[in-house]
């Protein structure tokens, strides 16, 4: 789903919540993205705005999030448990799930760890360290 093209990186999000309003059936990796924003009530109206979502800006030196990326780094980190790569991920939402009483506060405390491992890689050239990401998820844990 990676490209550099903002519009088609924010397409998917909004056709699936477009479909997902409208009751239509959605492909599995729209059902996942419609569910990310089902649960962020906050983007609902910008999402009702196709052409501004699509062209807006959220510059991180404003002290905005971009809810694009918030919302891809929720796709990401369910993918990874889902998955439980890395080993022991899975674990650890459940963990921190019940430790926070939701699974959506748990996932927003996890996003932190995995926007920093990102950004390491993205510094060191290289993929995310894995040992680390699970080192800062763990962190959680005992916070």
């Amino acid at each position: 789903m990676y490209s550099s093209d903002r519009r088609r990186m924010r397409q998917p999000f909004i056709d699936a919540w477009t479909k997902g309003k409208q009751k239509k059936p959605l492909a599995p990796i729209e059902q996942m993205i419609f569910e990310v924003i089902r649960d962020h009530p906050e983007y609902h109206s910008l999402l009702d705005q196709p052409e501004f979502a699509l062209e807006a800006d959220w510059p991180p030196e404003m002290g905005v999030t971009n809810p694009f990326l918030h919302m891809s780094m929720h796709l990401s980190l369910r993918e990874m448990v889902q998955t439980d790569r890395p080993a022991g991920i899975r674990s650890v939402h459940s963990e921190l799930s019940l430790k926070k009483a939701d699974p959506l506060e748990a996932e927003h405390e996890m996003i932190d760890c995995l926007g920093e491992a990102l950004w390491q890689a993205q510094q060191n050239g290289g993929p995310p360290d894995e040992a680390k990401l699970m080192e800062c998820l763990r962190d959680k844990l005992k916070r």
